[in-house]
Order: C-alpha cells, then structure tokens, then sequence
C-alpha cells in the first residue's frame, strides 16, 4: 500500500497501520465509535425504562399494604406518567388495570385510583 492509499480511522481520521482490514486506528477509538453508535439507538429504551422504574416505585410507595385508593393527582404531583406501562388486565366487566410491573391501578372514577399488587409466582 502506498503512502496515497493509507487507510484512516473512522472514529477519529488517524492513521492505520496493521491489518488490511481494521477500522479503528486504536481500541480507545473502536470503542468510542461503538458506545456512541449504540448510545443513540438504546436511548429511547433507557428512557422509557427510567419512566416505567420510576412509575412502579410510586405505585410501591402509595400502596403499602397492597390494595389502596388514591387521588389521581397524588401519583401526577409525584411525577408518574400514565402513559408508560407494562401490562393490562380487562376484567369481565369492562374495567382496565394498568401495571407497572407488579404494581397497578385502577381507574374508579376520573380523580380516584384503585392501586393494587398483582401476586407473582
């Protein structure tokens, strides 16, 4: 290979020596390129798994006992996002309970919550 044709890194354009096939001029280099490409794909998922932790804990911590009610409102100003959850339930009568995780609740009325703890096997 002439001095012409001298391969460069992709991460940070240095110069490559070696094999004919390497990419990265350095380890330090192909992991950088690597953490920054598969951060840009994997943020939306932490994201939405932050909000789902973060709902469950508040759930956790508003139903101690396993079944209580709360205002709507309660869980809102402590920051839960009703529209993140893992699962649903739709009983014979129509009602839906959502869950995060094992914690859930149910919607009585527009402002009162029913919350609940799904028993796990």
């Amino acid at each position: 290979m002439t001095q012409k044709e001298q391969k460069v890194c992709i991460e940070c354009g240095g110069k490559i020596s070696g094999r004919a096939d390497k990419k990265f001029c350095s380890d330090q280099c192909r992991v950088a390129y690597n953490n920054r490409t598969r951060a840009e794909k994997t943020n939306y998922v932490r994201n939405v798994n932050n909000i789902l932790s973060k709902n469950r804990r508040i759930l956790e911590e508003l139903n101690p006992t396993g079944k209580t009610k709360v205002a709507r409102n309660k869980l809102s100003l402590k920051g839960f996002d009703f529209t993140y959850h893992t699962d649903t339930y739709r009983t014979k009568e129509g009602s839906y309970y959502r869950y995060c995780y094992e914690q859930g609740y149910l919607e009585i009325d527009p402002k009162t919550l029913l919350l609940v703890k799904k028993e796990v096997k």
